[in-house]
């Protein structure tokens, strides 16, 4: 049934393409025949170009390319100089960093010490991401290209945590001057800066011709909405699209095969997983949570959806995240199971719930998959379907009873992948949209971040994945396998481990 609604879908966006992409336009030639502009398609719009507004993937990607950071995770998950020169660890809780000097922001500005205090003291305000730098007890701007950050306690992957492009730096003028409405007019020291947002369908971007590290060679940068993954694939296929993230499992052989085309794939950060809002009935009873997770058989979602493409995810963060416990295991398919824990919680003639998911076509499959699976125990789930800002919002604040979401360790570091999710301070749109709450986990949780020692934290995150684990406020899924479509032309593209991938270093 499911192959034959995939077909049927695709038959229809082949005859709908036109109209999806009409305007697109292909990318204008340079001096020597290759194209200066190119067309990125992701599956998502953007729901702001703030980095202290939001923390979605869309986003990010497009952000990676209008701003920088202090310090830079690499795609081989090393940290690399960025705005800040070099940095110094002055004592357990305090870092030094040196700016680089004559760097510009878009608007003409210098970048000054003085920016990235008012980045950092901001971010710190928000509540969408301020738990990235929690640690930081201030920020001193002594000296024109000197920044002073003092930590409230030792916090091992400070660095870490500010190579997240929410840590992007900003300019205080443009930011005050702008108002509420920054999050449409972003100004950044990166190679690309902000022209037009059409919302709902394309962001553009233009090269910094004064960019610190020399002007891009692509001129100009279109990130299109194109929702439907099959769409993106045609795209692809037609040339009208240059690099398409995200290619379906059932596209991927097509893009493998076209002599015109090149598929990228290497293994991500990145858990998707099913949760559950603990603060409704019948979700705020473990017995309930746990059933759910025996009832799911994981490896039909793997087969069917993503054509193997994954591995059942047993522990929250991945085998590639540190702190990860290889020693918890998925949780296994026992239906029989799932419907004892039923009827120790009372319910033993199942009950009526919803499922949400954003307009994603593989959330969708996942949930209709999910659907089937739970029916078998009597739990009757009815699939709504969001747009992807509305999902966001509505989920943060607890409105739903299950949702389908994915959460990418953009760090590399336990404390990123499990603090946002589970820590009860981080309820809501920070990332615990579970809204799960547990005294001992939070004081694993608090603790681990003060422990410099790596040992220490490793066994520290591990006890704390058990509990999670136990407690399943979410169903963990699978870790997934990142690709990316391109034209076979492109030359210097490199996948990121965190998703969000630099366009600065490539050409056709």
């Amino acid at each position: 049934m499911l192959k034959n609604k995939k077909l049927l879908t695709v038959l229809a966006l082949m005859l709908s393409f036109v109209f999806v992409l009409t305007g697109c336009g292909k990318g204008g030639n340079t001096a020597e025949g290759g194209k200066d502009s190119i067309i990125v398609a992701q599956g998502a719009d953007a729901k702001s170009l703030d980095p202290h507004a939001t923390n979605d993937q869309p986003s990010s990607r497009v952000m990676k390319q209008i701003y920088n950071t202090l310090v830079v995770m690499n795609e081989d998950m090393q940290i690399q100089p960025g705005l800040a020169e070099s940095w110094e660890q002055k004592d357990e809780k305090t870092w030094v960093f040196n700016l680089r000097k004559g760097v510009k922001f878009h608007n003409g500005e210098e970048l000054k010490a003085s920016d990235v205090k008012f980045t950092l003291e901001r971010m710190l305000a928000s509540d969408k991401v301020n738990h990235i730098v929690e640690a930081i007890a201030s920020v001193d701007a002594p000296e024109d290209y000197k920044v002073v950050i003092t930590l409230k306690e030792p916090f091992a992957p400070i660095l870490a945590h500010l190579s997240h492009t929410a840590a992007s730096i900003l300019n205080e003028k443009a930011v005050k001057e702008a108002g509420e409405n920054y999050g449409q007019k972003p100004v950044g020291t990166g190679p690309f800066k902000f022209v037009a947002w059409q919302s709902g369908d394309k962001i553009e971007l233009e090269a910094f011709n004064e960019y610190f590290e020399g002007a891009p060679k692509i001129k100009k940068i279109t990130f299109r909405n194109v929702a439907e993954g099959s769409t993106r694939t045609i795209g692809l296929e037609t040339g009208e699209i240059d690099i398409a993230y995200d290619i379906e499992p059932v596209d991927k052989e097509r893009v493998k095969n076209n002599d015109k085309l090149t598929l990228v794939e290497e293994p991500s950060l990145s858990v998707a997983y099913i949760g559950f809002n603990t603060n409704k009935e019948p979700f705020n009873k473990k017995e309930v949570r746990q059933a759910i997770n025996y009832a799911i058989n994981r490896d039909d979602i793997i087969t069917a959806v993503l054509n193997g493409a994954a591995q059942k995810a047993g522990a929250p963060i991945g085998p590639k995240v540190f702190g990860h416990n290889p020693n918890i295991k998925p949780y296994e398919y026992n239906k029989e199971k799932a419907k004892e824990l039923l009827k120790q919680a009372g319910l033993e003639n199942g009950f009526k719930t919803t499922i949400w998911t954003n307009d994603n076509p593989v959330r969708v499959q996942i949930a209709q998959i999910v659907q089937a699976q739970l029916k078998e125990i009597g739990i009757d789930v009815k699939i709504e379907t969001l747009e992807w800002g509305s999902y966001l919002d509505r989920t943060g604040r607890g409105e739903h009873d299950m949702f389908i979401l994915g959460w990418v360790t953009v760090t590399g570091d336990a404390d990123y992948g499990l603090y946002a999710l589970y820590h009860s301070s981080q309820k809501g749109g920070a990332g615990n949209r579970s809204f799960f709450a547990n005294a001992k986990v939070d004081e694993l949780l608090d603790k681990a971040k003060a422990t410099s020692d790596s040992n220490e934290r490793e066994k520290l995150y591990h006890e704390i994945q058990e509990i999670v684990v136990d407690e399943a406020p979410v169903a963990n899924l699978y870790y997934q396998t990142q690709n990316v479509g391109m034209q076979k032309a492109i030359k210097g593209f490199r996948l990121h481990p965190a998703g969000h991938h630099r366009l600065y270093n490539i050409s056709y």
